[in-house]
Parts: C-alpha cells; sequence; structure tokens
C-alpha cells in the first residue's frame, strides 16, 4: 500500500491549517477583549477612587491647614465643580479659620451609576464631625450623599460636578 492519496492529504492538511487560524484568531480575539476589560476595570476604580478622595477632602477641613485643604480641593476637581470651588475659597477659608472650624470626614461608600470613556457618575456617601476649637459648643455630625461626575482627563480622573442628593 502507497499511503493516503496526495489530493485527501492536501484537503486534510488544509483543513487542519484552516482550524489552527480560526483558533489561533480566536485566542488573539479573546485576549484583545481582555485587555479591554482590564482596562475599563481600571477605570471604574479610578473613577470610584477619585470621587471617594475629593469626597474625603470636601469634609476634612482644619482651621490650621485650611489653605492645603482647599488646595486639595480644587486640584480634585475640574469643569464646573472647580470653577465653583475656585468662586468660593476665599470664603470658605476665611471662615475656617475665623471660626476655627476642625472637621473630620469619613467617606463610607463610592457606587458606579453609569460610565462611559471619559465621564463616570458615580454616588458618594460621607460623614463628617465638626467641632470649633475653643467653643464650648458640642461637636455637630453631617451625613452627605453626593452624586458626582468624574472626568477623564490626561489619564486621570477628576470630579467635574458635584450634586447634593437626599
Amino acid at each position: 500500500m502507497a499511503g493516503l492519496p496526495v489530493r485527501p492529504a492536501r484537503i486534510l492538511i488544509a483543513a487542519l491549517s484552516g482550524v489552527l487560524a480560526v483558533l489561533v484568531g480566536t485566542g488573539v480575539w479573546i485576549a484583545a477583549q481582555a485587555r479591554e476589560e482590564q482596562g475599563r476595570a481600571g477605570d471604574r476604580r479610578a473613577a470610584l477612587q477619585a470621587a471617594g478622595i475629593h469626597a474625603k477632602n470636601l469634609v476634612s477641613l482644619d482651621y490650621r491647614t485650611a489653605e492645603a485643604d482647599v488646595r486639595r480641593i480644587l486640584d480634585t476637581s475640574t469643569g464646573e465643580a472647580r470653577r465653583e470651588y475656585d468662586s468660593t475659597t476665599a470664603k470658605l477659608k476665611a471662615t475656617t479659620v475665623e471660626n476655627k472650624v476642625v472637621q473630620h470626614g469619613v467617606l463610607r461608600a463610592t457606587g458606579l451609576v453609569s460610565m462611559t470613556d471619559t465621564v463616570a457618575k458615580v454616588l458618594v456617601v460621607a460623614d463628617v464631625e465638626i467641632r470649633w476649637d475653643g467653643s464650648k459648643s458640642a461637636p455637630q455630625e453631617r451625613y452627605y450623599r453626593w452624586s458626582m461626575d468624574v472626568t477623564k482627563i490626561g489619564g486621570g480622573w477628576l470630579v467635574s460636578k458635584v450634586v447634593q442628593v437626599m
């Protein structure tokens, strides 16, 4: 016996080559999808973290470090939020120093509502204890809930809009 005829061997090799090409193509596609999903997951984490840091900055003010505290608020914001903070910064610092305000904030939770490639909507929950140095007044507790738009700028995420929600 002389073995397989030449024609069926070529068909078998061509079929196996086609299957191999499909498998390689599928593997490349799956790897690309996995990389893309890793990127999206990284963006989700970064957007949530940016909103959380910004919230913590909003509820953590101390009259002794008011300048640096306000700078952190500005540094974690952009767009509409940044413009709003810029317009009230001087009054916030003056009031904080004048009244010897010490606010200690705690971030309770962040949750992603929606996200595109460049904007995420995040719900944020934070609590704060406010006291006044030298005052006999009891500290006050306040509870904040915000909806924040977080915008991707130059590879980083900054808060671009803040709306207090009930």
